[in-house]
């Protein structure tokens, strides 16, 4: 049941993620849905992806306090 809900909330994070082409968006999402499913290091790997591949976006920064977060938590 928990999978199904998860699956669920991904597929409403990226339509609602905004434009089709946004994939540092759509990243960005993922990678907090790793982390509420436990899984920092998949997560820390979507936000450094998002860092180097779209450095110029609103998510870029985002990713960058979420990466140094997950760095602290360690």
């Amino acid at each position: 049941m928990k999978q199904t809900i998860l699956v669920l909330m991904i597929i409403m994070a990226l339509a609602l993620s905004g434009c089709p082409g946004d994939k540092a968006g759509e990243l960005f999402e993922t990678a907090k849905l790793e982390e509420l499913q436990n899984n920092p290091e998949h997560a820390k790997q979507l936000y450094q992806e998002i860092v180097e591949k779209y450095p110029e976006s609103e998510y870029a920064r985002n990713a960058k306090e979420r990466l140094s977060a997950l760095q602290k938590n360690k």
